[in-house]
């Protein structure tokens, strides 16, 4: 009977270097997302040829980047649940905006960029089937729109989502409004009015807007 080779376990010090490079970048790419490569590896605290032992390039260590910042997002929705489809369409809208608020240009610079659909279509594929099935259930209860596709009223309040990104990166905006933001917009997509949209982040402030951020 023959050994079988041992896989080796990374060095702490190698492990810790892709923590700093990744957290480096998650920090410079959000204050400049055409933050260079050299300039990462700075904030890190390592030499640029360094980077490469971790990431074959520039565009490697922001796709990874992404990846964890959508499975972060899709972690943080997975298990929490509303019946009703109004409720947690405007749930969903407000625990996402809780994950990317403190990331905004990073965030903007994925979903606008050539990384949108591997990152859309990746990790937060489920959520993006959750929107779909939260449509079809709203319009068969008579709450959200029943003219068009669920596919199409999906991207729609996907979309208004990313044009709150863009104007709080235009605007100062709070986390507190741009929950606001995201929930009505979203709710708009789905098919209520400003008044029912607005109702329903009354009804529901303490979960759609919690206490300690009042």
């Amino acid at each position: 009977m023959t050994d079988q080779p041992r896989v080796r376990a990374p060095r702490t010090d190698a492990a810790k270097n892709r923590a700093a490079l990744l957290e480096a970048a998650r920090a410079l790419l959000n204050r400049d997302p055409d933050a260079s490569l050299d300039a990462i590896a700075a904030g890190a605290g390592l030499t640029r040829r360094s980077v490469y032992g971790h990431f074959a390039s520039r565009e490697a260590l922001v796709a990874e980047l992404a990846a964890l910042g959508a499975a972060r997002v899709a972690a943080a929705v997975a298990d929490v649940h509303d019946p009703d489809p109004v409720r947690d369409r405007a749930l969903v809208g407000r625990l996402v905006w809780d994950e990317v608020e403190h990331v905004r240009a990073m965030t903007r610079t994925v979903v606008r960029g050539p990384l949108r659909e591997q990152v859309l279509g990746g990790a937060l594929g489920p959520l993006h089937a959750r929107i779909v099935a939260d449509v079809e259930a709203a319009g068969r209860a008579g709450a959200g729109r029943t003219h068009l596709p669920a596919e199409t009223v999906a991207r729609l309040i996907e979309g208004a989502a990313f044009t709150v990104l863009d104007e709080s990166l235009r605007s100062p905006v709070s986390r507190q409004e741009g929950r606001r933001l995201v929930v009505l917009s979203g709710l708009g997509a789905l098919g209520l009015s400003w008044r029912e949209a607005g109702a329903v982040l009354e009804r529901h402030a303490d979960r759609l807007a919690p206490e300690e951020d009042h």
